[in-house]
């Protein structure tokens, strides 16, 4: 049987310690890859945004809009209550604190 092959992180080391100088002496190529891995990265969330969102919107209004008349008619008395509240508290008379 054959043994399994191990992870070792001393070669790993050793190839992330000479990776920069390897990237420098082909610098044409790694900025081409650079720039190219930009490239997709930067049209992959382009596509995200602004593609999909559009996609999305459009099948959206496909549906047409309801107007569900009992969830206004529940707003709305939630902003009567409110406006009830509103107006018992300007009519309460607090004491003057600085007044002797």
């Amino acid at each position: 049987m054959k043994k399994p092959k191990t992870i070792k992180f001393k070669e790993i080391k050793v190839f992330l310690k000479k990776l920069p100088k390897k990237l420098a002496k082909k610098a044409f190529f790694t900025f081409l890859g650079l720039f190219l891995l930009s490239l997709i990265f930067s049209s992959l969330i382009f596509y995200n945004y602004s593609v999909v969102p559009k996609k999305k919107i459009l099948e959206s209004t496909k549906t047409g809009l309801e107007f569900k008349s009992e969830t206004y008619q529940e707003i709305l008395q939630i902003w009567q209550n409110r406006e009830k509240q509103f107006e018992q508290a300007d009519t309460k008379q607090y004491p003057d604190l600085f007044v002797r």
